[in-house]
């Protein structure tokens, strides 16, 4: 292996483990939300705002990220981006109070959306020839599909065998070595020096951050909830808006043509629509393994690990090998439908039945993860390639449409799953057993699942209709390498 190659893999894990420092943070506090409640004396409302903070600074600032990474350099945004995140981490790691816990929190979601679209811009910036960008955004795929699995299970673990505050301060030596490798072996990328797109970015901030608190909202509030309504119609009318400044201004925050492609089009739907379904399943097992099943946190986490190894084989190895041979859409489609099968084997169960886990959860996981990771790995490459300067803004809007897709999918199926219990437990008598009530339960996640199946069959449909079925030609020149800086 040549040094410039061996170079490139040492960016790939560089701009990787950022990545996935970013996806962590997404779960990581979730198992360790009662310890910390009780260790700051937390309210049940004002606890939610522990991942609320992140995720409503993560979403709301994104396509400004992305677009700050095009303007300043990706190179620069990224060293940026980790300076910030270990800082704030810091602050929310040793916070005294609920107070600055949530200031810290915000703070990591600020930084997060600089650093997240650095880094994948890094990594198609890096990685030019149909074959190494087939395994480095299989690599990424595996990153950001099992990031969050791998969160709910370190979180579960500095927990138990520590602290909740290491599940905040293990972000510190992270971004050190993170830090060390930009500097070692990242070059400078150009920056574009454009104008900033201010009314792009007014809007497209409001926009998005109403959207993701509605959105959040949604599960505690209900949909009919005024503040609910009113932040939809508010974030609607903003991103509508937004659209419309992009059409006419000179130097877009989020140009369209982005977004008008019909391979990038319908990647970015292959990425955004089987959120909706993804954060459905993490519900139901969730559910099922700690109520159900009776396990406890740290044993949840490793009933997820399954996912967490299929996901990184099915985009490392299965859809890196496929990505030379098929076009995206020859692998996406059917990757999206094996999910959609993984969803139908986990509805109807008996929790009474023996072996459970072995008979049905493990190939759900191992039907979702691979086709996740088989989905997931084109459509990140696809919709980040071939766009120079546009790059990082391609990026930002990545990892934008997963952060909406996962709150939508966390508000309707959260919604669905309600609904169906409800209806479940008023057949009931007001004298109904547990077992009965478990029952409606039940019935209310299969309905969940039985809708998330349904989401995927729908996106496959949609990206078989709007992607091409050719594999597209590269117009780019590979990219020279420039001076570490």
């Amino acid at each position: 292996m040549s040094t410039a190659s061996r170079r490139q893999w040492w960016v790939l894990a560089t701009a990787g483990l950022a990545q996935l420092m970013v996806v962590l943070d997404s779960t990581v506090v979730t198992i360790a939300l009662p310890s910390l409640q009780a260790s700051l004396g937390m309210s049940d409302d004002s606890r939610t705002w522990v991942v609320s903070a992140y995720a409503l600074a993560f979403g709301g600032l994104l396509l400004l990220g992305g677009r700050l990474s095009d303007t300043f350099g990706a190179h620069r945004a990224f060293v940026w981006g980790l300076v910030g995140f270990a800082a704030a981490s810091s602050l929310a790691g040793l916070a005294p109070n609920a107070a600055l816990l949530f200031v810290g929190r915000g703070a990591q979601g600020v930084c997060a959306a600089l650093l997240a679209p650095a880094a994948l811009a890094i990594i198609s910036a890096t990685f030019t020839t149909p074959r190494e960008r087939g395994v480095a955004f299989g690599v990424y795929g595996a990153l950001t599909g099992a990031g969050a699995v791998l969160g709910l299970l370190l979180g579960g673990s500095l927990t138990y065998y520590l602290d909740w505050r290491w599940c905040l301060l293990i972000n510190i030596p992270i971004a050190v070595v993170a830090f060390v490798g930009a500097r070692l072996v990242i070059a400078q990328q150009p920056a574009s020096r454009v104008p900033l797109d201010l009314t792009g970015t007014a809007t497209s901030v409001a926009g998005l951050t109403a959207l993701v608190f509605a959105l959040t909202e949604v599960p505690r509030r209900g949909w009919g909830d005024i503040l609910v309504v009113a932040l939809l119609g508010f974030g609607a009318g903003m991103l509508a808006v937004f659209v419309l400044l992009q059409r006419i201004n000179t130097h877009p925050l989020l140009p369209l043509r982005i977004l008008i492609d019909r391979t990038r089009g319908g990647a970015f739907l292959a990425i955004g629509l089987p959120q909706l379904a993804l954060f459905g399943f993490f519900l139901v097992l969730t559910y099922w393994f700690q109520q159900l099943l009776g396990y406890t946190p740290i044993q949840a986490g490793f009933a997820f690990l399954p996912l967490a190894v299929a996901i990184a084989i099915g985009s490392t190895v299965i859809a890196s090998l496929l990505a030379t041979r098929l076009s995206p859409r020859q692998i996406i489609v059917p990757g999206l439908a094996v999910m959609a099968a993984g969803m139908v084997v986990l509805i109807g169960l008996d929790p009474d039945s023996p072996g459970l886990y072995l008979s049905r959860f493990l190939p759900a996981e191992i039907l979702i993860g691979f086709g996740l990771g088989c989905a997931i790995a084109p459509s990140v490459a696809a919709a980040t390639d071939d766009l120079g300067h546009d790059t990082g803004a391609a990026s930002a809007a990545v990892n934008a449409v997963t952060q909406v897709g996962g709150s939508i999918g966390t508000a309707l199926l959260n919604t669905v799953a309600a609904a169906a219990t409800s209806s479940a437990s008023s057949a009931l008598a007001t004298t109904a057993t547990a077992q009965e009530l478990r029952a409606a339960t039940i019935e209310g996640f299969d309905a969940a699942l039985a809708t998330a199946a349904a989401l995927l069959v729908l996106a496959a449909m949609t990206v078989f209709l709007i992607m091409p079925g050719s594999r597209p030609t590269r117009s780019r020149n590979p990219t020279v390498e420039s001076t570490p800086g």
